[in-house]
């Protein structure tokens, strides 16, 4: 035997008719918490600010490879 059964209803219907917590206020305090700090990051990432940090230490990075490169180049051209 099959029995087929279709319910219409909405999303807070069914959470109430199985008895489920409404959590949509605590998904609210969750959301505006996350836009909070997200916000704070986003002020915190001033472009400049970033490449101050970053880029000396590229830099140096890239002289110190060059810097192994010609040491390695160094010795093909002397006889041994």
């Amino acid at each position: 035997m099959k029995l087929k059964l279709d319910v219409d209803c909405t999303p807070e219907e069914a959470r109430t008719f199985l008895g489920l917590p409404d959590v949509k206020p605590m998904q609210q305090a969750l959301l505006s918490e996350v836009e909070e700090r997200l916000g704070a990051s986003l002020k915190a990432m001033d472009p400049e600010a970033m490449l101050k940090t970053w880029l000396p230490a590229t830099f140096k990075g890239f002289e110190q490879l060059q810097e192994m490169f010609i040491a390695q180049l160094g010795g093909l051209g002397k006889k041994k």
